[in-house]
C-alpha cells in the first residue's frame, strides 16, 4: 500500500503542501493543465528551487491579477464542481472547504453559507487546496499520516484584527489533533493547511513503518536562520501489509511508593472511564528499597492531556514518562450467537479480510452463568461451539 507522511516540524501552509507534492513527483505541467479547468482567469503558478536555512526546497507560488471577489462556500463549490479534475479530487477539495467554512461559521457565529472567505477564500487558497487534492490522486496515495503539528506562536494580523496564534478558526480545526507551540513566535500553520491536513490525514503520530521511495520539501515564504521553514513529505510503501489496521498510541508511566492499593484501584477505574485503552500495574522497588508500584496507561494521543491530569490530581506522581508507540491491530468486529444460556456476543479479529480469532465476551458469559447457575467455562465453551457451527455453515 502506498502511503505518505507529512513531517510538519515547521508547521505547514497550503502552498507548502502543494510544493512538497510537486517535489515528491507530482508532474508540474499536469497540475497546470488540471488547474486551468477551474476557469479562473489571468492566473499562473510558478515553481522555483530555493533554500531555507541551507536546505534545498521547492517554492510554489500562485500569481493572479487583482481579485476583489469575496466568495462564499456555494461559489467555491461551483468552481470546483464545474472543473474537469478527477472526481475524487473534487470530493476532497469540497470536503476541505466545507470543513474550513464550518470552523469559520462557528467562531464567528454565522450560518455556513453566510461565510465570505477572506484569507482562506482567496484564489491562492483555492489553488492550494485543489492542488493538494489533485496531488493525492495523481501520486496514488492510499493512506496519509502526519506528525504533530507545529503552530508557532505570538500574534497575527488578519481581516478581524490582531489575533493570537493559532487563530480561532485554525484552533477549531485542530480539535483532537496533536499540536505543539514554536519553534518561533510566528504563525507557522495556516488555516488552509490546517483544513487540508485535518481532512486528508488518516492518522497523526510518529513516522509509520515504510519503505521510503520519494521525499519532497515544500518551502514556506518565511525565511529564518533558526530553522528550515519547510514541510517534508515522505512517500513510500507500507511494510505492515499483514496488519489489518495500524495506529499510534501513547504509553504513560509513573512510579509511586506512597499510595495505597485502594487509591490505585480507584484511579484505574477512573482512567478506564476517561478513555484509557489499557491500564496495568507492575510491582517494583524504588530508592531505599521501598516497595512501590509502576502504573502504565495506554491511550490515544488525543487523550494524553486528560489522562495526565488524572494521574497528577489523584496524587500518584510528580512526573510522568511518556512515549509514542506504533502498533498493529486486527480489524475488530462483533457477532452474536444463540445458546441455551441466551445470546452471547463474540468479538472477532480479522487479518487481510480473514477472521483469525474469535472470543466470547466474558461479561456476557458471566451474566449468563449467574442467571442459569452454571460454571462460566460452560457458557464460554458453549458459545464457542455455537460460533464454530455458524462459521462452518456460512
Amino acid at each position: 500500500m502506498k502511503i505518505a507522511y507529512f513531517d510538519c516540524f515547521a508547521g505547514a501552509g497550503g502552498d507548502m503542501i502543494a510544493a512538497a507534492m510537486l517535489d515528491a513527483g507530482l508532474d508540474f505541467e499536469f497540475l497546470k493543465k488540471q488547474l486551468a479547468t477551474l476557469g479562473i482567469k489571468n492566473f499562473d503558478i510558478k515553481l522555483t528551487q530555493t533554500k531555507r536555512a541551507g536546505l534545498r526546497a521547492v517554492s510554489f507560488t500562485p500569481a493572479f491579477k487583482e481579485d476583489k471577489h469575496h466568495r462564499n462556500l456555494k461559489d467555491i463549490t461551483e468552481i470546483i464542481s464545474n472543473s474537469k479534475i478527477h472526481n475524487k479530487a473534487k470530493e476532497t477539495a469540497i470536503a476541505i472547504f466545507n470543513k474550513l467554512a464550518a470552523a469559520e461559521a462557528l467562531v464567528h457565529n454565522k450560518d455556513l453559507q453566510d461565510i465570505h472567505f477572506h484569507e482562506v477564500g482567496a484564489l491562492d487558497s483555492i489553488v492550494d487546496i485543489v492542488s493538494a487534492s489533485i496531488g493525492l490522486v495523481a501520486l496514488e496515495i492510499e493512506k496519509v499520516y502526519c506528525s504533530t503539528l507545529s503552530l508557532g506562536g505570538g500574534t497575527i494580523k488578519c481581516a478581524h484584527g490582531i489575533l493570537p496564534v493559532p487563530g480561532p478558526a485554525t484552533a477549531e480545526l485542530l480539535k483532537g489533533v496533536p499540536t505543539v507551540g514554536g519553534p518561533i513566535d510566528k504563525e507557522l500553520l495556516t488555516p488552509t493547511a490546517a483544513a487540508i491536513l485535518t481532512t486528508i490525514v488518516n492518522q497523526f503520530g510518529v513516522l509509520p513503518e515504510m519503505k521510503i521511495e520519494k521525499i519532497g520539501y515544500g518551502a514556506g515564504s518565511l525565511e529564518s536562520e533558526k530553522f528550515p521553514n519547510v514541510l517534508r513529505l515522505i512517500i513510500g510503501q507500507s511494510i505492515c501489509e499483514n496488519a489489518a489496521n495500524t495506529d499510534s498510541v501513547c504509553l504513560l508511566e509513573a512510579n509511586s511508593d506512597d499510595v495505597t492499593g485502594e487509591i490505585v484501584g480507584f484511579v484505574t477505574e477512573k482512567l478506564f472511564e476517561s478513555n484509557a485503552l489499557d491500564v496495568f500495574t507492575t510491582p517494583i522497588y524504588m530508592k531505599h528499597n521501598r516497595p512501590a508500584v509502576k502504573i502504565s496507561v495506554i491511550c490515544t494521543i488525543e487523550d494524553v492531556s486528560q489522562i495526565e491530569e488524572i494521574l497528577f490530581t489523584e496524587g500518584l506522581t510528580f512526573g510522568i514518562r511518556k512515549q509514542i508507540l506504533h502498533r498493529s491491530k486486527l480489524e475488530r468486529d462483533f457477532a452474536k450467537v444463540a445458546t441455551e444460556f441466551g445470546a452471547i456476543k463474540i468479538k472477532t479479529g480479522s487479518l487481510n479480510g480473514r477472521i483469525v480469532t474469535a472470543k466470547p465476551e466474558f461479561s456476557d458469559c458471566a451474566a449468563a452463568a449467574k442467571k442459569h447457575k452454571v460454571a462460566v467455562k460452560t457458557v464460554i465453551q458453549t458459545a464457542i461451539a455455537e460460533y464454530k457451527k455458524t462459521e462452518n455453515s456460512s
